[in-house]
């Protein structure tokens, strides 16, 4: 935090001497004002990144110092964080203010370090939410197709393909591993393409049993077999008029795949069981996570169709060949999943973003999801944190695994502080779990003072309620 700076506003020349050798030990640069008018002088000059005023002021008292500090600050774009100092009798005119804004208060006589402790969360969280406004802006239409996220460059060719083939009738090859977002890339070339009023059918070839295949693919008619008690639409003609997207193509046995063929040759098919042809417009999309090429040649795979079907070949990058995406994606997750569980989510802390830049990620995006689904969904805060991530993301550094064994160290190095802080709360919640919310019992059980275990709780913004005993 160091070089930030900090408006100190109390009528007290002592107090405001005080806060001022407090805080620029800490590298603070700051500037201190005898009164609310003088503060609003200083405003505009020194643009302070946070601002402490006492409560009860001649004048402008705290609170209509803060309606002008919030009101000028929005002028500017920007967002300056307000902690409010209080007499204990007045500490129910301090929450009050939190209403209008202020990020938090503390009462006198108050303690240094949690003083301290504020003023850091006050710019950690306003750092927090500026780099979400950006990586919110980030999220525009710029970098995003459809549902798809990310400003790499593998991702931008992608783009760049999609947006060449979309506005015509090629069929593509869409190949990639598992979870790598096929099917989104497949709606984003059907939804930009002049296609998109028409249907689009999604059907997994790998999940179909190959003695129903072809009655999935091309319909059937009544009667055509025990079991047809009514005609059924295929979805080679559910997709008429749209995209069809035969996601696993891969799997697809080689007793279709002839069929399939015939269907995209002619553009027309005939259901089980009926004798007249059904003409055909549609666009096929296929997927793999397999080497079409090397099936080919192993015979599992039909060179014909393949050839029908890769027009133009799109290659989705795995997550790990594009890791400056991650932390977009984390914020689009958050987003997302924050609104499904109403949640107030405004993003993740540095070192949850490096964590999960530092994973491999073998299930890609769509394990990155998940791991965010379920980190919203634990979170009690309003960032994510270490602690919510999963043991997996972590690697070997993880409270109950063996601490004498080897460690996985990058060649970059890691932030101590910040991985000692993860153990620290994950131990924390362990204990509180195991007690049933009990603080006295659960500090017990950490070896420490409830005193100690109350400042870790409000170190990690654990506990905004009650911290008595009990």
């Amino acid at each position: 935090m160091s070089g930030e700076r900090v408006l100190i506003v109390d009528d007290e020349s002592s107090l405001r001497e005080f806060l001022s050798i407090l805080l620029e030990r800490d590298g603070y640069i700051v500037r201190a004002a005898p009164s609310g008018e003088r503060a609003l002088d200083v405003f505009d000059g020194f643009a302070p990144d946070l601002v402490i005023s006492d409560l009860n002021m001649p004048g402008i008292d705290g609170i209509e110092l803060l309606r002008q500090v919030k009101s000028r600050s929005a002028k500017a774009g920007r967002d300056v964080p307000f902690i409010l100092i209080t007499a204990f009798g007045t500490v129910a005119n301090a929450i009050a203010a939190t209403r209008e804004g202020a990020f938090d208060y503390v009462a006198k006589p108050f303690n240094n370090d949690e003083l301290r402790l504020i003023v850091r969360r006050a710019l950690s969280i306003r750092d927090l939410e500026a780099d979400n406004v950006r990586l919110r802006a980030e999220l525009g239409e710029r970098f995003q197709l459809g549902q798809l996220v990310g400003t790499s460059p593998k991702m931008q060719a992608v783009y760049g393909l999609v947006r060449r083939v979309m506005g015509t009738r090629i069929n593509c090859l869409i190949c990639g591993e598992s979870g790598t977002g096929k099917e989104l890339l497949a709606r984003a070339v059907h939804f930009g393409s002049d296609r998109a009023q028409g249907p689009f059918v999604a059907v997994n070839c790998g999940a179909i049993p190959e003695n129903l295949i072809e009655s999935e693919l091309f319909g059937y008619l009544k009667g055509a077999f025990t079991g047809a008690a009514q005609n059924k639409v295929g979805v080679f003609k559910a997709a008429h008029g749209g995209t069809l997207f035969l996601d696993e193509i891969g799997e697809m046995p080689l007793s279709a795949q002839v069929k399939v063929l015939r269907a995209i040759q002619e553009r027309k098919v005939t259901p089980v069981g009926g004798v007249t042809e059904e003409t055909l417009d549609v666009r096929i999309v296929a997927a793999t996570n397999r080497d079409l090429q090397v099936e080919v040649a192993q015979g599992r795979f039909r060179e014909d169709l393949y050839y029908r079907l890769n027009v133009v070949q799109i290659d989705m990058p795995p997550l790990r060949e594009r890791t400056s995406d991650i932390p977009l994606l984390i914020q689009h997750f958050i987003q997302k999943f924050a609104d499904e569980y109403g949640k107030p989510m405004k993003g993740a802390t540095p070192e949850c973003i490096r964590l999960l830049q530092d994973y491999r990620f073998p299930g890609n995006v769509r394990e990155l999801q998940n791991v965010i689904e379920r980190a919203v969904a634990l979170e009690s805060g309003v960032v994510l944190t270490p602690a919510s991530l999963p043991e997996r993301v972590h690697g070997t550094f993880a409270p109950g695994g063996d601490e004498r064994g080897e460690l996985d160290f990058p060649a970059g190095g890691i932030d101590i502080e910040a991985r000692i802080a993860t153990v620290e709360r994950r131990y924390l919640e362990k204990a509180l779990e195991v007690t049933g919310g009990n603080r006295t019992q659960a500090a017990k059980l950490l070896g420490i003072t409830f005193r100690s275990f109350r400042y870790r709780l409000v170190k990690f913004g654990m506990d905004a309620g009650d911290l008595s005993e009990g």
